[in-house]
């Protein structure tokens, strides 16, 4: 048994509710690792399932993306060894904790170049990026994409990647951070609360709108997403950050352009680990180029996970944050 600490709720609510707890966890099982974490990626998911909007089984430890080394393996592992560097970023839910149990087969190995920072600050949302501009919508030059919430962890590193690959990128933001925005490339930036979305990217395009919208903003951003749709684009929502969007009915996709919706998920684009290590390989490829720059801009000590969720929630955030054990 090894005693560690970690970030615990036992019920859904506010920050108030995280608590910084002593714990034991036992020696890794079948096709486990004992990682000792030296880092760990805050994402917005983890306000969403502290609240309950996406609840998980209670008591539970938060945490979806961490790096570390690899302390002890149980029966059966052969992916990684005891003193690898590793990352991972997918459930089950538990990194808000110095150390903890992972399944050996969902752990990334981290080349030389890429540190701990830099992996638990990329994993989530440079695979998340990958994913949506890769495959979901598969990006090429020529394409003309919007981009909302284009200052955050996700937005960031996809607009470095979307212009990587040739298109161009309209992002929105909030107030105060179009400079940042038009730092990482994106040719055309609009502040959110204040522009008429759908009529800039109409005029910014000449009336025939973008090829495809990618949007984790939710409620707010939905119908001036789907308005800034050319006829047969693509409605990628990968977020709530605002709230649920609406429902829709089939009809209304006909009547603005015989569009196409979507609602990926990370998991579905990494369940084998061969598609794990393929997006990963990627992700950590286009960082050691240098066209991608990963921007950990905001550090917090992991017992002060309330304060980084708080920060984040109010969108004082920029890049990613990183909590430290």
């Amino acid at each position: 048994m090894t005693k560690t600490h970690a970030i615990r709720l036992y019920e859904f609510g506010g920050p108030e509710v995280l608590k910084w707890e002593e714990i034991d966890l036992p020696a890794p099982g079948p096709g486990e690792a004992l990682i000792r974490q030296t880092a760990v990626g805050l994402n917005f998911i983890e306000i969403y399932q502290r609240t309950g909007l996406y609840p998980l089984p209670l008591p539970l430890v938060l945490g979806q993306e961490g790096a570390g080394v690899v302390e002890a393996i149980g029966p059966g592992v052969t992916d990684v060894k005891v003193g690898d560097r590793v990352a991972y970023a997918s459930g089950p839910s538990g990194a808000y904790a110095e150390k903890r149990l992972y399944p050996a087969n969902r752990l990334v190995p981290l080349p030389d170049g890429i540190s701990d920072q830099i992996a638990a600050a990329a994993m989530l949302g440079g695979m998340t990026a990958r994913y949506l501009i890769k495959e979901t919508f598969p990006l090429k030059p020529g394409h003309t994409v919007l981009y909302h919430a284009a200052a955050g962890g996700v937005g960031q590193i996809a607009v470095q990647w979307a212009k990587h690959l040739g298109a161009t990128v309209i992002g929105t933001v909030s107030a105060g951070k179009v400079d940042l925005a038009k730092s990482l490339g994106c040719d055309h930036v609009l502040v959110s609360g204040q522009d008429d979305i759908a009529a800039k990217v109409k005029e910014i395009t000449g009336g025939r709108g973008v090829d495809v919208v990618y949007d984790s903003v939710g409620k707010d951003t939905w119908d001036g997403s789907l308005d800034s749709l050319a006829p047969r684009g693509m409605m990628v929502t990968f977020g709530n950050s605002s709230g649920p969007v609406p429902a829709i009915a089939p009809l209304t996709l006909a009547a603005k352009g015989s569009l196409f919706l979507t609602r990926p998920t990370l998991g579905h684009y990494i369940a084998t680990r061969d598609d794990l290590l393929a997006n990963a390989k990627d992700l950590f490829d286009v960082i050691l180029s240098g066209k991608v720059k990963i921007h950990v801009n905001q550090t917090f000590a992991l017992k002060d996970a309330a304060d980084a969720q708080i920060a984040m929630a109010s969108r004082r955030t920029t890049g990613a944050t990183v909590l430290l054990p």
